[in-house]
């Protein structure tokens, strides 16, 4: 066996952030191995997803086209998967992790006989393969052993989108063979956030706020300055627990995990499960009274200060460089 393929998700007609992540972590793992990285777009109609896929460096894109495609069903995406594995042999199948993944992957990771290391944060050399245990306070470090594919999904944000190798991939088509028995399940209406959800995951700026607040009263003036930055608000979860800002706006383990060019911390301690969801950020300025805050050991950037103090500052900076 031997090669790596990427599983990639669709979002909205096209490629999901979580499968770029999923394709530069592929491409790394290739990097290590030696190995050449494929992907697969899985539907009933994905030319229009594949020509996208095909922008990176890539082996080859392969379209799993069918009819029951058409819609997800854990039952088509398993049989269809399993029969394209069986036919490609690749040493390892890599997901984005995403809920879609969590509830077909161990299916077809089972039904091959194989493991699943679920929500990985880190690739080296071995392979070896980090994911984190208990929240965040403990990484786990997994080498696969045995002769069948190694199943892999990459935490959201572990891997940066940007960084996934542009090129140019051939583009095959694989049919698979399924019968409309094998669906035993009827699929409903894709479920849809309400319309004022908020995408953490796909912001490029945000800024976070902690119990340095002090009160809900203060929020707004933090919200000035995420506008003037043109940056999401997010928060740590004290501040959703107390309904200061709703529960969609939470960053952490229990919350969104982000990703984006600029994370500004305000007020916030730097908690593991905080942490664990601002991994992925590209540059993260922490603002917080106290010097001996955690924050400041994930911070690029620190400034030890009263955020009520700090931040009309800054907004008044921000301002002032836009005009």
């Amino acid at each position: 066996m031997s090669g790596i393929l990427v599983v990639i998700e669709e979002r909205d007609g096209r490629v999901s952030r979580g499968s770029w992540e999923a394709v530069a972590a592929g491409q790394k793992l290739a990097a290590l191995t030696g190995q050449a990285v494929n992907a697969v777009v899985i539907g009933a109609q994905t030319e229009q997803l594949a020509a996208e896929v095909a922008a990176k460096a890539l082996g080859k894109v392969v379209r799993i086209e069918h009819p029951l495609l058409t819609v997800y069903t854990a039952d088509g995406f398993t049989l269809a998967l399993h029969q394209l594995i069986e036919q490609e042999s690749p040493a390892h199948v890599v997901f984005p992790h995403t809920y879609q993944v969590r509830d077909y992957a161990p299916k077809l990771a089972a039904r091959l006989g194989q493991a699943l290391i679920g929500d990985v944060t880190a690739i080296s050399e071995g392979p070896v393969f980090t994911r984190q245990l208990l929240q965040g306070r403990l990484n786990g470090s997994y080498r696969p052993s045995g002769n069948g594919p190694c199943f892999v999904s990459v935490q959201a944000g572990a891997f940066r989108a940007d960084e996934a190798q542009a090129g140019t991939a051939a583009i095959s088509l694989f049919t698979p063979t399924i019968e409309p028995a094998q669906i035993r399940t009827k699929p409903n209406e894709r479920f849809r956030g309400a319309a004022q959800t908020v995408d953490l995951g796909a912001a490029q700026r945000i800024v976070g706020v902690g119990r340095g607040i002090k009160d809900a009263a203060n929020i707004p003036m933090v919200q000035e300055l995420a506008t003037a930055l043109g940056a999401e608000l997010g928060a740590s979860r004290p501040i959703c627990d107390n309904g200061w800002l709703p529960m969609e706006r939470q960053i952490g383990s229990s919350g969104q995990t982000i990703a984006p060019r600029l994370y500004l911390a305000l007020g916030i301690s730097g908690a593991i499960q905080h942490l664990v969801g601002i991994k992925g950020s590209q540059c993260v300025v922490a603002v917080n009274k106290d010097p001996d805050a955690p924050i400041f050991e994930a911070a690029d950037y620190g400034i030890v200060g009263d955020l009520l103090e700090v931040v009309p500052a800054l907004t008044e900076a921000v301002k002032a460089v836009q005009q």
